[in-house]
């Protein structure tokens, strides 16, 4: 094997999952940056490397060494140090700073910030503040090569390292060893597989009842991934042994009694999510319960006066829907586009604000609460703002003894609010308020786990009005005609006008459809219709894998739209100026949430941090926090449920077909506001039709709602 030395210039690739890494580099005495290609997890943009391994000549790429071993090496001449410093991996001190410690210390350096740190102090500039800063993150850094180093003995991804150290920081060694499936319980979905790896090599066995428990645990997370609240305990079983290869059921007892899981009937659950559909239902029951302050009014009157007020004609079942939000404590309103429902909406809220002020509009999402915003002309909030998240306790301030003030709720896109997060709202309600919810149960059920709109209209529970009627003017729409066609399982009518809103374009093969996105996005879809190829147009794809999947699909999008030398490497994705972003988990203490969308705003190498802006709002990201971005050029259907678009540019195509729903298209198509395209093949559109065999959701909320339940 050769031996070579370098200085990482830029990382080009690097994978989240194995730490396979291209990475270029800065070889002393040589002009032109060598590529380096392996096996070489956590590497960063700044650091010194010996690597052994040999040079091979790659038919596209050019001639690459191919790392078999890579060892990081601290740089020892003043020009490595400065420019180590420099590349902004040590936060708080960037390339003027480095500059100023390097002039003062020479090659001792890294030895002062090892050893003496204080003595920064001495340069120009530095602060107390900036000081404790650098000796923080220069030590979590040397941590985290360390847990980096030990993982990797297992199989365990650089990117698992970084979370497990946000998590138990300079003890997560110590932790792992002690028991490792106690990470289990702090990471979602790869945290078992992961801890399982570690436990076998530190030599649990499988019988070993921790992996059991957590296991169990493991297996229903998975399945509230798949948007069950519940499962049968037998099929339960089943899922379970496959993965743990050791009998479960003898553990239920035992985590029955440390509340971990609830069993009853033949289902079998976690006790959060047993909790929240408890909680649901006798919610509900207070709140019917409650009288309204409100005065009655006129059922036949009130409409007809709403019609004068808004100019604006209601047919007979939309009268009765004004009417039935009028009276009743707990109404649903649901129908598909152009049914008319934001007309109802403004005709209820006209009426409604002769018989109070405290009115309150919300939504799941911050895009939904401001279209609802827009059309109402009220003030509409995410139902999470709404509920007011408290830091110090971890939980919502508002709560039955803290309740919105409010005497009316409407709440659209109800389609999309998931079991936990229904109940935390209408726990929060006044009894005596109404409860108005908006949707179309036909689109994708919600991200969350349960199926709460389907449950709560099936259940009868509530009174429900059910919009079919398409009026004129959304009629004329192609947009609106095909989206009802598919909901019907009907093909839908692809012959396009000049005028149209409705395309479709064939494209045989993958690739052909994606040179065909970008084609649209780039120069097409901006000339002729004026639309700005980031803000305007969103590609919405069925799932995140091959060639026009979300992962592909953005890394294209992103060298087409927004290409960017100065990028930030995280876990294989490049962040620049001006990308396109979304947020994919809740972040409570950033008050951001799960699929908002933004731009990022500025890039801070001296801080390693980046700023995204929200709808105007800045947040700040360090590079731990970058787990929670994704590029947000394409983003799968269910992601942008609740969300609309001028433009949707959508790629159906036959290798997606085990996602090829007639509810997802439905909910893809109707997202578009102006203009829809399709990108693929009609047999691709004509399988998405005839699939209506939704995967069923277990939950236990139908069957806790019947008559019998709610009377007891």
């Amino acid at each position: 094997m050769e031996q070579i030395f370098g200085f990482v210039e830029r990382i080009t690739y690097q994978s989240e999952e194995n730490g396979f890494t291209v990475a270029r580099l800065k070889q002393p005495r040589k002009h032109d940056l060598t590529t380096a290609v392996g096996n070489m997890p956590g590497l960063q943009a700044g650091e010194s490397l010996r690597l052994l391994g040999e040079w091979k000549l790659n038919p596209t790429h050019g001639t690459q060494f191919v790392v078999k071993e890579c060892h990081i090496e601290r740089p020892s001449d003043v020009v490595g140090i400065q420019k180590y410093l420099a590349s902004g991996m040590v936060r708080g001190i960037g390339p003027t700073y480095a500059k100023r410690i390097v002039e003062m210390f020479q090659e001792k350096t890294l030895e002062i910030i090892d050893e003496e740190p204080h003595r920064l102090l001495e340069v120009e500039g530095i602060g107390e503040k900036r000081v404790e800063t650098i000796e923080r993150c220069w030590g979590e850094q040397k941590t985290i090569r360390e847990v980096m180093v030990f993982l990797q003995k297992y199989g365990v991804s650089p990117a698992f390292a970084q979370k497990l150290f946000k998590i138990y920081g300079t003890d997560t060694i110590e932790r792992l060893q002690e028991n490792p499936y106690t990470l289990a319980r702090e990471i979602r979905g790869v945290g078992f597989k992961s801890a399982d790896k570690i436990a076998t090599s530190l030599g649990f066995p499988k019988e070993a009842n921790q992996r059991i428990d957590a296991g169990i645990e493991h297996v229903l997370l998975e399945l509230a991934d798949d948007g069950h609240t519940c499962y049968p305990i037998e099929g339960f079983c089943e899922k379970a042994q496959e993965i743990l290869e050791v009998p479960v059921r003898g553990r239920f007892e035992v985590l029955e009694q440390e509340e971990r899981i609830i069993l009853e009937g033949e289902k079998i659950w976690l006790k959060g999510l047993w909790l929240a559909e408890k909680g649901i239902v006798r919610e509900i029951k207070r709140i019917k319960e409650g009288l309204s302050p409100l005065r009655r009014v006129d059922r036949e009157k009130a409409p007809a006066w709403a019609e004068q007020q808004l100019k604006i004609s209601l047919a007979p079942n939309q009268k009765e829907a004004v009417a039935a939000s009028l009276e009743e404590k707990l109404h649903i309103i649901t129908g598909g586009p152009g049914t008319g429902k934001s007309t109802i909406t403004k005709a209820i809220l006209r009426i409604t604000e002769k018989l109070t002020r405290r009115i309150v509009l919300a939504a799941p999402t911050g895009r939904a609460a401001k279209r609802m915003s827009e059309i109402t002309r009220h003030e509409a909030k995410t139902i999470h703002s709404l509920l007011q998240y408290d830091f110090a306790a971890r939980g919502f301030k508002r709560n039955r003894e803290n309740p919105i003030p409010c005497d009316l709720i409407i709440v659209d896109e109800a389609s999309m609010i998931d079991t936990s997060l229904l109940y935390h709202l209408l726990k929060a309600i006044p009894t005596h308020a109404r409860v108005l919810l908006i949707g179309d149960v036909y689109q994708l059920p919600s991200v969350g786990p349960g199926n709460v709109l389907k449950d709560l209209i099936e259940s009868g529970i509530a009174a429900v009005t059910k919009l079919t009627e398409i009026f004129r003017q959304a009629a004329g729409s192609k947009i609106i005609t095909n989206a009802h066609k598919i909901n019907e399982g009907v093909f839908p009518d692809l012959q396009a006008t000049p005028n149209s809103d409705f395309f479709f374009l064939k494209a045989e093969e993958p690739e052909e459809a994606l040179e065909t996105i970008l084609s649209l996005l780039k120069t097409r879809l901006p000339r002729r219709y004026r639309l700005d190829p980031i803000q305007e147009i969103q590609v919405l794809a069925p799932m995140k894998r091959g060639v026009i999947g979300t992962e592909n699909l953005n890394r294209a999008l992103q060298e087409t739209l927004n290409p960017q030398e100065d990028v930030i490497l995280h876990r294989g994705t490049r962040f620049g100026l001006g990308d396109k972003v979304m947020q994919i988990k809740n972040n409570y203490d950033k008050e951001v949430y799960n699929g908002d969308i933004g731009r990022i705003s500025s890039i801070d190498r001296e801080h390693q941090e980046l700023t995204v802006l929200y709808e105007g709002k800045p947040v700040v990201y360090s590079l731990l926090d970058l787990e929670e971005l994704v590029l947000a050029y394409a983003t799968s259907v269910h992601k942008y449920q609740g969300s609309e678009s001028p433009c949707v540019v959508i790629p159906v195509h036959t290798t997606h077909y085990i996602m090829l729903h007639r509810n997802l298209l439905y909910t893809a198509v109707t997202r578009g506001k102006r203009l829809v395209v399709l990108v693929g093949t009609g047999k691709a559109i004509a399988i998405a039709v005839s699939q209506n065999d939704v995967l069923k959701r277990h939950t236990g909320l139908l069957n806790l709602l019947s008559p019998q339940t709610i009377v007891s």
